[in-house]
Order: structure tokens, then sequence, then C-alpha cells
């Protein structure tokens, strides 16, 4: 028997949620939704299922941003996306490693719903415009402007070097063995003197509210912090396309990803909201 399109092109259906969600739990709930439709579908009407499967996938992840929108507005803390373990073979694609990379992800969130539709199709799928235009309810010419003026949004403000996985892996070793150990030198060694570092604990568990800015500020926060707790262990792994940490305090797991620019960390993004973790230990299948 042929393989139901829904099930050969779940990994990039996924893909497409997620990019436009930031979460993997509400991306396999629009998959759930979309499969729903897909059973009811006469498949001799369908030409391209691949394209019609992506358009009701975009369809009901906008409908599901726009239901999230206002309790992300009442987060408590900062926002960051959902991380998701990867293998080392994301990377290889180098787009669709960074449009997952939580950096472009978080500044996908600084979108409107049919802007971060609009940048995902085309930017990272490569759809056509009108098949876009499709998927969202709008002209071909409206989207052409919407696709325009999201790619100057993101391009302004999405990391500007472009990081070898070689060098991004010796950094992220370089900062879990100083957080083990907990010295500052080390510490410090490896920061830009501008780092800015981004908490998640939605509430759930302590993390900084806002924005924590200054080697000087974040160093001795994280040296603090691995030597006040019970238990603590980090390592490395693979988030969202890019190696990061995985760290266990008095065995709760927390996700670092880091920026890195010139050898050092300009960005870090700590996810500690226990609701954000559920998935650490499934290896998430992409694909575009």
């Amino acid at each position: 028997m042929n393989e139901d399109p829904f099930v050969a092109h779940r990994r990039l259906l996924f893909t497409v949620a997620y990019e436009m969600l930031g979460a993997a739990a509400d991306a396999e709930d629009v998959l759930q939704e979309s499969w729903l439709r897909w059973a009811g579908v006469d498949r001799s009407r369908v030409g391209d299922a691949r394209a019609y499967l992506v358009r009701v996938v975009t369809r009901q992840a906008l409908n599901r941003l726009r239901t999230l929108s206002r309790s992300r507005e009442e987060y408590v803390g900062e926002w960051l996306p959902e991380p998701l373990l990867t293998s080392p073979d994301v990377a290889e694609d180098v787009e669709l490693a960074e449009s997952v990379s939580m950096a472009v992800l978080t500044v996908l969130e600084t979108l409107g719903p049919p802007e971060r539709a609009v940048f995902v199709l085309r930017e990272v799928f490569e759809m056509p415009y009108g098949e876009i235009a499709r998927a969202v309810g709008k002209s071909p010419a409206a989207v052409r402007q919407i696709a325009r003026r999201a790619r100057e949004h993101v391009s302004a403000r999405r990391p500007r070097v472009a990081v070898d996985r070689a060098q991004q892996q010796s950094v992220v070793e370089r900062f879990l063995a100083a957080l083990r150990t907990g010295r500052l030198q080390e510490l410090m060694e490896v920061m830009a003197p501008d780092v800015v570092m981004i908490a998640d604990g939605g509430g759930h568990v302590a993390a900084a509210l806002v924005p924590v800015r200054g080697a000087d500020v974040v160093v001795p926060l994280l040296a603090r912090a691995s030597r006040v707790v019970t238990a603590f262990d980090a390592k490395a792994v693979w988030l969202n396309g890019a190696p990061a940490g995985r760290i266990e305090i008095d065995g709760r797991p927390a996700a670092v990803s880091l920026e890195v620019e010139d050898g050092r960390i300009t960005r870090i993004y700590v996810v500690r909201n226990p609701r954000k973790l559920t998935r650490l230990d499934d290896m998430a299948e992409l694909a575009r």
C-alpha cells in the first residue's frame, strides 16, 4: 500500500507548525487538528498533497497563534521557544538549522501571525507567493509586500555572524566546564562584555523576569547558581540544530542555548519552565 501523504510529509508539517508557534506541544496539536481535516478530504480532488497539507497546517497554526497571543502577553517573565533535542544531522542543512535556532525563533515572536507565516513559508520552505497567498488568505501582491517587510524585520534583529559549528561546540564545552567548577575567571573568558542572558521559568521555577545584561552581572550569577544547589550537572547536547547544554539543577532540567560571536558568548537562552522541557529526551524529526 502507498504511504499516506500526511504520514510521508509529517516531519515537514511538524517543522512548519513548530516554526510558526515556537512550541512543540502546540505544533503537535495543530498536526492532530490538520489530520482530522485531511481524513475528511476527497483525495481525488487534491492535486498536490504536499502543498495542500502545508496550507491546512498553516491555517491551523495561524488560528492557534491568535488564540495564544493573549496568554503570551500575560506570561510571567520572558517567553522563550520550547527547545528541541535534535541530531547533529540537522546542522547540515544550514538554512533549516538557522530557522529553528533559539535566536531566530525569538525574533519571529516579534512578528504578527500573518507576517510570521509568510516569512516561514517563503524564506525557509521557499514556497511560491501564489501558494503562500492561498495558505494565508491574501493576494499574491500583498504576500510579496508582507514577505519584504518581514524579511527586513528579521534581518535587522537576527545574529549577523555565521558561526562555524566546531567553534560553537568548543565554546559550549568551555562554558559548561566553567559552569561545573563555578570559576569566575573561566566564565569571564568565554563571555562577551555585553553578553545578555534571557531566562524562562514561566512562573513555575526561579528565573530572572527580565534580561540580565553585562558579563559583570551574568558571570557571578551563573557561578553562584552552581554552588548554592545540592546537585548540579551540565552536559553538551544538540538543541534546535546547534551545540547547546543540558543542565540538571537538584534533579530539575534546564536547556541552555548560546549565541557566539568571535569565540565569545553574546547571548544566553535558559529555559527552566518544566512545561517546555517534557520532550527534552525525545529526538525531534525536522525537515523542509
